[in-house]
């Protein structure tokens, strides 16, 4: 049994770290796209049983709980820690994947195919990578008998691709006694690491940890006008006014805001590259492209952007629609959200309504306290050439519905990456895989820190 504080580091041949890439392999197989639709959904259900599986295999008792609708599949486990006075932290991830075109892909997206050293499949980096870790370690600290410093709820979620609608939104506002006693949660989309060159001729990896998120809106515009035949002369299109609106919010550039994770992360890579990263400078843009490919991700957390992505109007040719609609992805810095909604008024219009589909509050919290810690010695222990600094996520996790609870929310999925390998054009993206050895990196990492937190 392994007492808490332990200062042993974990064992390289750890059960978890010598299933970890079966385990990952596996749930990629289940085909669980989420298409915003709950009639179109899938496979949720059938993988959350098996992860039930794997939980109860090893002596856990599990919790199912369908979201608010049929085969919305979630599971929670809990670990028991020596001090259940202390908070509970919450490691949570997300079962649904976006959806994936076979045709355009090198493996079969849902193959889970292990080959060139890495693991291929939708879902392998966004995110059962993360997911196939946590049930490696659970199934390890319940088969070993390892009791942690605190509690550690395990959480497998439904819908977080649709903003967690029929997922952690919903468990919050129906079930929030299912985090009752936790005060601190891990999720996705942090821990990577980024190889940053500096001035000396070596190189530096950062291990981005998430602390903030944008806000994230999905618009919908509408405009109406009268109908008519498409022969006429007509002043008043629905299609023209609409379309003039979504061209003046798709080019429009918001205003530079800096918020205290951005600059932190800003000022971290200055001091180990030596390049100046000044926000007021006239080529921010610019001097992040230095960055390499996290620029995107990067760059969009200095502004707020409103970009269209659907537009709808019509059924003839020769018919001029009485309405035309469009839909806009909104990602709002933290504390822009009235300002950028009347920056939006002033863009479309008084001709133009607006309504949200889905609105999600930005989150962020500091970079500090015990957690921190706990992850900064957690990635030291495995790579001493390492370093964690805080960053903004351009988009959104399912961190947005747990911290209405008051809950600290991170994210960190610790991998170790290729310098080469563009990381962020995986999420969402054509042969998605995550690298054999940045699983069994992550798997010690994040074992390290949960037997620390």
């Amino acid at each position: 049994m392994s007492a808490p504080g332990d200062p042993s580091g974990p064992r390289p041949d750890s059960s978890a770290v010598a299933e970890v890439v079966d385990l990952v392999s596996a749930l990629i197989r289940f085909d669980t796209s989420n298409t915003g639709e709950l009639a179109t959904t899938k496979g949720e259900a059938e993988c959350a049983r098996w992860v039930i599986e794997q939980l109860e295999e090893v002596g856990y008792t599990t919790e199912y709980v369908e979201s608010g609708a049929p085969g919305r599949g979630n599971v929670f486990a809990r670990l028991p820690g020596a001090d259940s006075s202390r908070g509970a932290l919450l490691l949570h991830g997300h079962l649904d994947v976006v959806p994936a075109e076979a045709a355009d892909w090198s493996v079969h997206p849902f193959s889970g195919a292990v080959r060139d050293g890495y693991v291929w499949g939708r879902g392998a980096v966004d995110m059962k990578d993360m997911v196939g870790m946590s049930l490696a370690l659970a199934r390890q600290f319940r088969r070993e008998g390892t009791v942690p410093p605190r509690d550690i709820v395990f959480a497998f979620l439904a819908d977080e691709e649709n903003g967690g609608r029929w997922g952690s939104q919903w468990l919050v506002e129906h079930r929030p006694d299912l985090f009752d006693g936790i005060t601190e949660a891990v999720g996705e989309v942090g821990g990577f690491s980024l190889t940053v060159p500096r001035p000396d001729g070596t190189d530096r990896r950062l291990y981005l940890v998430e602390t903030a998120e944008k806000g994230l809106g999905w618009m919908r515009l509408r405009a109406k006008a009268r109908a008519g035949h498409g022969s006429f002369l007509h002043e008043d299109n629905a299609v023209t006014i609409l379309a003039r609106a979504v061209a003046r919010l798709g080019t429009h550039t918001f205003p530079l805001v800096v918020s205290d994770s951005v600059a932190e992360f800003l000022a971290a890579v200055s001091q180990e590259s030596g390049l100046e990263f000044d926000p007021a400078g006239p080529d921010i843009e610019g001097r992040l492209a230095k960055l390499g490919t996290i620029s995107r991700i990067i760059g969009a957390t200095l502004r707020d952007t409103a970009n269209p992505t659907m537009l709808s109007a019509g059924y003839k040719a020769n018919v001029i629609p009485q309405t035309a609609e469009a839909v806009v992805d909104c990602r709002v810095v933290p504390g822009r959200q009235a300002e950028f909604e009347r920056e939006v008024d002033e863009l479309i219009g008084p001709d133009v309504e607006r309504e949200w589909i889905t609105k999600l509050d930005s989150y962020e919290t500091t970079f500090d306290g015990h957690l921190v810690d706990a992850m900064n010695a957690a990635v030291l222990a495995h790579d001493p050439n390492g370093r964690t600094v805080p960053y903004m996520l351009s988009g959104g996790t399912d961190a947005k519905a747990f911290a209405k609870l008051g809950i600290r929310c991170f994210g960190f999925a610790p991998l170790r990456l290729p310098p080469e390998l563009d990381f962020t054009a995986l999420f969402h993206g054509v042969d998605e895989r995550v690298p054999v050895e940045s699983l069994e990196f992550g798997t010690r990492v994040l074992e390290h820190f949960l037997l620390h937190s």
